[in-house]
């Protein structure tokens, strides 16, 4: 049974899922992961993973999780709060953090197995497991979630930029239906469309969209949910 979320761990937010791709004008398309759903907390001078049911897996990545307490922001050039606030942090590392994304394995053509996540090939080339963010909602004591994603994103690819480990969510072609094509093209599960102006609000959003491929790898993938 699952165990309830920590207080400390905020609800997420979630894409509400379409069944045909879709273009809107100014958005951004991002590959839909074939991971576990994790949010990463750092607090007290300690890094905790958690699913998004509540479910500690701070013990199951180790690797992980030395390498999100041990990362410091990278050198950049931004205006605003948040760049700020990310400068501020550039000579030592974040005292807290709240992040949002997806723990996964890929193949050696960089496409996530999900069914890899349980037990890593032993004939094929695989990843360790490494952790792909798409959102920061906390830094610093900061709380970011009242801020457009567009800002979100550029604070959160100086704060983990060339990391090992732990990488930005990939963003594909502007065109939505062309980011579909990539999708497709390359094997991903999907696409999530997402509104730059959207603010981080717990629950299914409009303003996040998912399109997924229809039966995806179902029977190498299984049914196992974290």
């Amino acid at each position: 049974m699952a165990q309830s979320i920590p207080a400390n761990a905020p609800a997420l937010m979630h894409p509400t899922e379409i069944s045909r791709p879709i273009h809107h004008a100014g958005w951004v398309y991002e590959e839909k992961v074939d991971g576990w759903r994790i949010v990463a907390l750092k607090a007290d001078g300690h890094v905790r993973l958690v699913s998004r049911n509540g479910r500690d897996h701070t013990k199951r990545f180790p690797r992980l999780v030395k390498a999100l307490a041990e990362f410091k922001p990278a050198t950049f050039t931004l205006d605003g709060e948040v760049a700020r606030l990310v400068k501020a942090l550039a000579e030592f590392k974040p005292a807290t953090f709240t992040l949002d994304g997806e723990v996964a394995v890929y193949d050696r053509a960089f496409i996530s197995r999900f069914e890899w996540l349980r037990a890593r090939p032993k004939d094929e080339p695989a990843t360790l497991p490494v952790y792909i963010v798409f959102d920061v909602l906390e830094l610093e004591g900061r709380d970011l979630r009242g801020k457009p994603l567009k800002e979100r994103r550029r604070a959160l690819e100086r704060l983990i930029g060339g990391r090992s480990m732990i990488f930005p969510a990939r963003r594909l072609s502007r065109d939505g239906f062309k980011a579909w094509e990539e999708a497709v093209n390359f094997g991903y599960e999907g696409i999530v469309a997402k509104d730059p102006e959207s603010k981080y609000v717990a629950g299914r959003t409009l303003r996040w969209i998912k399109v997924k491929q229809r039966d995806y790898r179902k029977e190498a993938r299984g049914f196992y949910r974290s």
